[in-house]
């Protein structure tokens, strides 16, 4: 039963990255991965990039990587107001000029996607689940695929993409659902699973989200609870990652968005 741990968008926020990197080490996984979202709207943009480097955890780009690799001013992300506007325009500028050549390039060159197939060893002829990684959507780095996206349209999505189990984020807002589905005269299930966010969660609860995801060697499509979906929240220091915002030339909004989970 190989289990997963899975995180997403960091955006720059140090010390809730060690917590929950810590706590992926006491719980040891076989397998960890980063979907995306390195950098932005926090102080330590090459502390995080190098952290992740450091421990070689296998990664895709998010769109504000993207932007940053590019050394573009467009994050790729979308705000509902002229202020918020404004705001993700300085967090940009400060992230360009904060991050390095070398991590600059090392997000430059993250792939978009990353698929893994679980198939019990030695059987050909067993099923295999197929988990697919994204940071948006398989069809656009910087879709949002929320809570009330319609189910017809993530499923359409993963049999496009061939995915079994499709892992992502960019909405800071965790979820799972299995969706239900017709083929060959039974019931099959996709899992389409928001895997929240590390550095800059959006649901309230400031604590650092991530996911962890077993599959056993038996599992089926056709059975809604075959896999087994953890939504961990790990406690950090927060007041260090909104002090250090407050200390920097990033908008002090970003603070208070930390501290109050949104």
């Amino acid at each position: 039963m190989p289990t997963i741990a899975a995180f997403s968008d960091v955006h720059a926020n140090l010390p809730a990255l060690e917590s929950v990197l810590q706590d992926i080490d006491d719980r040891a996984p076989d397998m960890v991965f980063c979907l995306g979202d390195l950098v932005g709207y926090a102080p330590w943009p090459n502390e995080v990039c190098e952290l992740i480097r450091a421990r070689r955890i296998p990664t895709i780009a998010g769109n504000y990587d993207e932007g940053v690799g590019l050394n573009s001013d467009d994050c790729g992300c979308a705000y509902k107001t002229l202020e918020e506007e404004s705001l993700g325009a300085r967090s940009i500028a400060f992230t360009n000029a904060t991050i390095s050549d070398g991590n600059r390039a090392y997000l430059h060159g993250l792939p978009r996607h990353m698929r893994l197939t679980v198939q019990a060893p030695r059987d050909k002829n067993a099923a295999s689940i197929e988990i697919l990684m994204v940071h948006g959507s398989p069809r656009k780095i910087n879709q949002y695929l929320f809570a009330d996206f319609p189910e017809a349209g993530l499923l359409k999505m993963m049999e496009q993409a061939g995915a079994d189990v499709m892992l992502f984020g960019h909405t800071h807002k965790p979820y799972h659902k299995a969706i239900p589905y017709e083929r060959d005269g039974a019931t099959h299930f996709r899992h389409a699973i928001n895997i929240g966010s590390v550095g800059k969660p959006k649901d309230g609860d400031p604590r650092a989200g991530y996911v962890v995801l077993q599959v056993p060697a038996d599992a089926s499509t056709t059975v809604a609870d075959s896999i087994d979906v953890q939504f961990m929240r790990v406690p950090y220091d927060v007041e260090r990652a909104a002090n250090a915002v407050e200390a920097s030339e990033l908008p002090d909004a970003f603070a208070n968005m930390l501290r109050n989970g949104h």
